[in-house]
C-alpha cells in the first residue's frame, strides 16, 4: 500500500491562507485605532483652544476697563479676584467644579534699560493671559495685549458713536 503524497497539501494551504487574512485585519485595526486616537486628540487640542480663546474674549474687556487694578494682578500666579468675581468662568454648565479657565496678567516688556520688571507697567499695556482648566490632557494658553487708553467724552460722530447709534451724523 502506498501512501497519496499531496494528502493534506490542501489543509495547509488553508491554514496559510487564513493566517495571513488574520494577520492583515490585525494591522488594518491597529491603524484604525491608532487613527481614532490621533482624531481624538485633535478635536480636545482644538477644543481646548476655544475654551482657552472664550476666557479671553470675556476678560478683554473687564481687563481694559479696570487698568486701577492691574498693579495687584501683575506678577501674580493666579487669578484676582476682581477677575474672578466679574463672570462666568463656567462653559460646560458644571458650576460645581473649578472654573473651566483662569485669566492672568503679565506686564510687556515695557522698560527702556535693565530687566523686565513684571511687577509694574510703564506703558499702560498688559497681556491677558487665559488658561484653559476644562481639558487637563491637552493644555492650551492664549494671551493678548491689552492696552488702557483712559476715559474721555464719547461723540456721535466718534468712531462707532455713542450708545450703538452707528455713527449717525
Amino acid at each position: 500500500m502506498t501512501r497519496n503524497p499531496e494528502r493534506g497539501s490542501a489543509m495547509l494551504v488553508t491554514m496559510i491562507v487564513i493566517a495571513s487574512l488574520l494577520a492583515g485585519a490585525a494591522a488594518i485595526t491597529a491603524m484604525q485605532l491608532v487613527s481614532n486616537r490621533s482624531t481624538e486628540v485633535t478635536r480636545a487640542n482644538m477644543s481646548a483652544t476655544y475654551c482657552a480663546e472664550s476666557g479671553l474674549i470675556a476678560a478683554r474687556a473687564i481687563v481694559a476697563a479696570s487698568y486701577a487694578q492691574w498693579t495687584n494682578a501683575l506678577g501674580a500666579t493666579t487669578e484676582p479676584s476682581w477677575l474672578l468675581a466679574a463672570f462666568s468662568h463656567d462653559l460646560d454648565g458644571n458650576t460645581a467644579n473649578d472654573p473651566d479657565f483662569t485669566i492672568t496678567l503679565r506686564d510687556n516688556d515695557d522698560e527702556v534699560t535693565g530687566s523686565n520688571d513684571l511687577a509694574h507697567d510703564n506703558d499702560l499695556r498688559v497681556f491677558v493671559v487665559s488658561t484653559c482648566r476644562l481639558y487637563p490632557e491637552t493644555p492650551k494658553q492664549v494671551q493678548e495685549l491689552v492696552e488702557w487708553r483712559g476715559g474721555g467724552t464719547c461723540y456721535d460722530a466718534q468712531e462707532g458713536g455713542c450708545g450703538g447709534n452707528g455713527n449717525g451724523n
